[in-house]
């Protein structure tokens, strides 16, 4: 049984379709890879399963069950977790702080422990720092927990937008352009953390426009355009794929997936 099942997912803006028909499965410990050129799709397909939006036709199942009408706090809760396109951290809190945020669903003393400060709370709190400080030195952030989230570079920031995904125990992990905006260096250190979630035995669904880390990071990849499925294979079929070649080189030159 596949990890997450996507049926016939249709989403239409204005009598536009966004997200047109899309069928795609992902296979517990798979590293899938998302492309297309911009508008293809793959934000609002990440937006329709982490709940965000709802389709206007088709379902979503995770772990054999529907979730297509659930919010994105019961789907997260579920262990399918995901990062932002832009930066989604809290820039005045400290690093550490962040960590804390990602790691509260795990949390068993509610509002009323923590107010008081309870033992079990304070227990809970230990652990749980303890586990933030082993994810920070994970990403590279070691010895930032207690620097406010904004004096972090670009590079920096979305690596702990990763700690805090990871902090939150994903099953299934969407990670959405995590390297945009970074340089070459940050590039390929966040490829690495990648490679080491991925080898932790986490899945991982990656939309992401650098081909590099695409095509040296995905088993399989799926092609949208235009809101359709148009290819999906692993990297080799899909950089000498006809219809790739079309959509990239033959459409939209200045996106063409290195190999094509």
């Amino acid at each position: 049984m596949s990890l997450l099942v996507c049926e016939n997912l249709h989403k239409s803006f204005g009598g536009l379709a966004a997200v047109n028909q899309i069928n795609v499965n992902v296979e517990k410990g798979e590293l899938l890879g998302i492309i297309g050129p911009n508008g293809a799709g793959k934000t609002t397909f990440f937006n329709i399963i982490t709940g965000f939006l709802r389709p206007t036709t088709g379902k979503v199942e995770y772990e054999g069950e529907e979730i297509t009408h659930l919010h994105p706090h019961l789907i997260a809760a579920r262990g399918l977790i995901r990062t932002f396109q832009k930066i989604n951290v809290f820039g005045n809190l400290l690093v550490m702080e962040n960590i804390l945020i990602g790691r509260h669903r795990h949390f068993k003393t509610g509002f009323l422990g923590s107010l008081l400060q309870s033992p079990s709370h304070r227990s809970e709190e230990k652990v749980s720092r303890g586990e933030a400080l082993q994810i920070l030195k994970f990403v590279g952030l070691s010895g930032w927990e207690n620097q406010k989230a904004q004096k972090l570079s670009l590079g920096m920031q979305r690596a702990l937008g990763i700690a805090v995904a990871l902090v939150a125990q994903p099953k299934l992990l969407l990670l959405d352009e995590p390297a945009s905006g970074m340089t070459i260096e940050e590039t390929n250190h966040i490829m690495d953390v990648i490679r080491e979630i991925h080898e932790k035995g986490i899945t991982i669904l990656l939309v992401e426009h650098n081909m590099k880390m695409v095509m040296n990071l995905c088993q399989r990849i799926v092609v949208l355009d235009a809101g359709r499925v148009v290819a999906e294979g692993n990297p080799e079929v899909i950089q000498h794929h006809p219809r790739v070649i079309e959509v990239y080189l033959g459409k939209r030159k200045s996106h063409a997936p290195s190999g094509c």
